[in-house]
């Protein structure tokens, strides 16, 4: 137990080497007025560095994102590097528009060039993507990209690279953490004041010239389309990438179009979150596009939504999934098509029927970009990646891209998205998928919510029968150990449930998925009725079981 004494000496000595004046200054007025709990929740740790990096609320102290942090996370990475016989070697960073995100992104070269290494940061607030086509690009033996994706205003975040231009995996994510760990005073981390190099627009423009790989010659270039760049980033990339293509310029929504940390529109800069997509439908409604397309802030994801009887409905990740898999089938690709494992067990049927062939990784692209042959990968939160010889990550400007002229294509023979997906419900069967996802301000609701389905697993769930029930802690040939669950489900229909502690976010997620047989197009209205109300039953049951 940490004693007030103890409490206060840790933060005092933060104090005395916290670079950032504004982190000083709140850190002393926490001192000031003796604020036990603020203090306590700001020192019962450290943030942990994982295969995510880092990522967490802005702020003073080892729990919140702040330059100290960052400075120690870089010096960690630094002498991995170094460990690695990377002496030398060039680190590129890159960073969003968030909250000290240019800071950031300049402490982490400043550490870079004082252990040995070359340091380059792009020009200004670029997508995710753009970093991870640098690093190949430029021969990096690693990059950075300083950013929190979609998560609220006040959070910031550290994502790292290998410069093979995917994210870490296990076992560099511990080894890297260990080095963090090393770091005894900032002051032992040398960051001189220059010597890294900043980069101009030279990469940006090569990054935009491979996006021509994403297009076939000669395809229809006709779609009308609409976009938010949800306050971030993706904004001018797009614009220059749909120009470069011959797409119609898209109809921005004016209000979110430019970036700002403060997303001052919507309560989560996500566009899966409720309300997210208000204003981009307010402008379809106006304008009447083909499609509406949506990034996240660092531009990483892509969102679609289609006419709906006279309204505007989001398409589920799963669906745009499917939609691009065929897409790239009918264009001939050849290869892999993969996706994590909480993802809709349809892109394995089309990969089957295309014979193609066909993997399921564990959540994130960190696994499913390196799958061997990959062509196509995707995952269910917004996530493709459409061009893994270019990026190997997810990448919301080619997939905006790609979906732009799957629309075009359709359009041309009369058809929409909603027809391509009817044809693939009617040949595969209707994949039907929800999630439960429960935000938590306690973490312990997830833990204990894991432990009551692991102790008391379901025998039922909707009424149909749970025959597998695995615990992914326990890993498998196919599947290194995770923190989740899957039950498989038989009866009148199939069905699957994956419960996941989110990597990123105070979050529970339960993804689940039934199959409704289709025996042809006139069954459709009631096969999506029928799922709807299975997938309803399933969460009813499934919370209770979880006790959530």
């Amino acid at each position: 137990m940490t004693t007030q004494d103890d409490l206060f000496a840790q933060a005092q000595a933060w104090l005395a080497e916290d670079p950032d004046s504004e982190t000083r200054a709140e850190l002393a007025g926490l001192i000031e007025a003796g604020d036990r709990d603020e203090l306590a929740a700001r020192f019962s740790g450290t943030l942990q560095f994982g295969t995510a990096g880092l990522r967490g609320e802005l702020g003073a102290g080892p729990m919140r994102m702040n330059r100290s942090v960052v400075i120690r996370a870089a010096a960690g990475l630094a002498a991995y590097l170094k460990a690695k016989g990377e002496e030398g070697g060039l680190v590129v960073v890159g960073y969003d528009a968030r909250y000290k995100s240019e800071d950031f992104a300049r402490d982490t070269a400043a550490v870079m060039i004082g252990a040995g290494l070359r340091a380059a940061v792009l020009p200004r607030p670029l997508p995710t993507p753009v970093l991870a086509y640098a690093i190949r690009h430029l021969g990096a033996v690693a990059g950075v990209e300083v950013t929190a994706s979609h998560n609220p205003p006040r959070d910031n975040g550290y994502k790292v690279y290998l410069g093979d231009g995917s994210q870490i995996v296990p076992p560099a994510d511990a080894e890297i953490a260990a080095e963090i760990a090393a770091v005894r005073a900032l002051a032992d981390v040398p960051r001189p004041v220059a010597g890294w190099e900043t980069l101009g627009d030279e990469v940006l423009e090569a990054y935009l010239a491979r996006t021509d790989a994403v297009l076939t010659d000669g395809s229809p270039r006709t779609a009308n389309v609409v976009y938010t760049a949800m306050h971030g980033v993706g904004k001018d990339v797009v614009l220059a990438a749909f120009a470069r293509a011959g797409f119609p310029t898209p109809v921005l929504v004016a209000e979110q179009a430019e970036p700002d940390p403060a997303f001052p529109t919507v309560a989560f800069p996500n566009p899966e979150e409720p309300g997210a997509m208000d204003l981009a439908f307010a402008k379809a409604r106006e304008v009447r596009p083909d499609v509406v397309i949506a990034n996240d802030p660092d531009a990483d994801r892509c969102a679609v939504a289609v006419p709906d009887n006279g309204d505007w409905r989001m398409l589920r990740g799963d669906e745009v999934g499917a939609l691009l898999a065929a897409h790239l089938v009918h264009k001939g690709a050849t290869g892999v098509f993969a996706e994590s494992i909480v993802s809709s067990s349809l892109l394995g049927r089309i990969a089957k029927a295309a014979r193609l062939g066909y993997e399921e990784t564990l959540t994130g692209f960190k696994w499913i970009a390196r799958v061997e042959g990959l062509r196509y990968g995707y995952e269910e939160a917004l996530g493709y990646c459409v061009d893994p010889e270019g990026v190997r990550d997810k990448d919301g400007i080619t997939a905006a891209l790609l979906v732009t002229e799957l629309v075009s294509v359709l359009k041309a023979q009369g058809r929409t998205l909603q027809d391509l997906l009817d044809d693939l419900a009617v040949e595969h069967g209707l994949h039907a998928t929800d999630q439960l996802s429960v935000r938590v301000e306690d973490l312990t609701v997830i833990a204990n919510a894991m432990t009551a389905l692991r102790e008391n697993p379901p025998k039922q769930l909707a009424g149909l029968t749970v025959v597998t029930a695995e615990d992914l802690t326990k890993g498998s040939e196919a599947l290194p150990p995770t923190d989740g669950l899957r039950y498989y489900l038989e009866g009148a229909y199939d069905a699957r449930v994956i419960v996941r502690p989110s990597g990123t976010e105070p979050k529970l997620k339960c993804y689940l998925e039934v199959v409704v047989p289709v025996g042809g197009p006139s069954d459709l209205t009631a096969a999506r009725a029928t799922g709807a109300e299975v997938l309803d039953a399933i969460k009813k049951d499934l919370a209770a079981a979880a006790g959530i």
